[in-house]
């Protein structure tokens, strides 16, 4: 009995303790802007991350940067990406989240971006690639003053 005890707690703890593989040249999305739209007029939004790394310290988190374009507004963000839950299916894999990005600058066409993602990507068992992936931001952007809250949502192309 106790033999069965000590190989279940040394399964269940490494589950607990399994290291999450290092994706964040994912969220850069090969060096294509993310193509999106913002406010209730759904203006054409462009995101693009130009930096992402890991978190030494906590794997589930990405610290990433780039920038917006709305019109002619071109903005400079950086923030982060956490991932809260993960979905394994037989090919189809979901990884769902929440992220935070503050722009640069005090006007009022700068503020932060806030929401939730969802990952979802085939899993080719025999080349161990992943295939077929799907990228989706949503959420709210609202200015630092307070004065503009807007609905938008981003995704790869």
């Amino acid at each position: 009995m106790m033999k069965n005890l000590t190989l279940l707690f040394l399964l269940i703890s490494g589950f607990a303790f399994a290291q999450m593989p290092n994706i964040s040249n994912v969220w850069m999305n090969n060096s294509q802007p993310y193509l999106g739209n913002i406010s209730t007029e759904k203006m054409p939004m462009k995101v693009r991350i130009t930096i992402s790394e890991q978190d030494k310290k906590d794997d589930q988190e990405y610290f990433v940067s780039g920038f917006s374009l709305v019109e002619n507004t071109n903005t400079k963000f950086e923030g982060k990406l956490k991932i809260t839950k993960y979905k394994p299916g037989k090919k189809r894999n979901t990884v769902f989240g929440e992220y935070e990005l503050a722009e640069e600058g005090t006007g009022k066409h700068s503020g932060i971006l806030k929401g939730k993602f969802i990952y979802t990507f085939m899993w080719n068992k025999k080349s161990e690639k992943i295939e077929k992936q799907f990228i989706e931001f949503f959420g709210t952007w609202k200015s630092y003053d307070g004065a503009l809250n807007y609905p938008m949502n981003w995704r790869n192309q």
